[in-house]
């Protein structure tokens, strides 16, 4: 196996999805083959105490449908997304450090701290280091073959496996 690539797992595209018409759930849309974006769903799955937040890879068949649906482009690959108020009248799609800072503040706590602290920076300096990290996230964390699978017990929360 080539250096930085993670083992082969699954990938979601080939996945029928059966989601609800709306949800008030906050969905992070990620990249599903990224090491560092699976470690960010898996430390969200942990802090998320009031089980608030689901979850899609951008190479699902849903966040193409939503990305299309707000003019994003599904390619991008680069890009962590949040979905608020999925298929409701006032659906929101925050990206970039903007996804981030949301996130933080959702799961409350010292976190929420922590995304008051990085909106006091413009959003251009934060977007730059976000577009960094994301530049290089591969080489330093790895790359799966394809989408990891949930744990069983967390497998409800990824739309694009239900």
């Amino acid at each position: 196996m080539p250096r930085g690539q993670l083992k082969p797992l699954w990938c979601s595209r080939s996945i029928k999805q059966n989601m609800p018409a709306s949800s008030s759930n906050p969905i992070i849309l990620y990249d599903g083959v990224c090491g560092l974006c699976n470690r960010l769903v898996q430390f969200v799955l942990k802090q998320d105490s009031r089980d608030r937040f689901r979850f899609a890879s951008l190479q699902s068949d849903f966040a193409t449908r939503v990305l299309r649906r707000h003019g994003a482009a599904p390619e991008d690959l680069d890009t962590v997304y949040l979905v608020s108020d999925h298929a409701l009248a006032g659906e929101r799609l925050a990206s970039r450090s903007d996804a981030a800072i949301a996130v933080l503040n959702e799961l409350g706590g010292g976190l929420s701290v922590l995304g008051v602290v990085l909106r006091l920076f413009p959003r251009w300096l934060r977007n730059w280091g976000y577009n960094l990290v994301a530049r290089n996230r591969y080489r330093v964390f790895g790359k799966y073959d394809s989408c990891p699978i949930p744990s069983e017990k967390d497998r409800r929360k990824f739309l694009d496996l239900q």
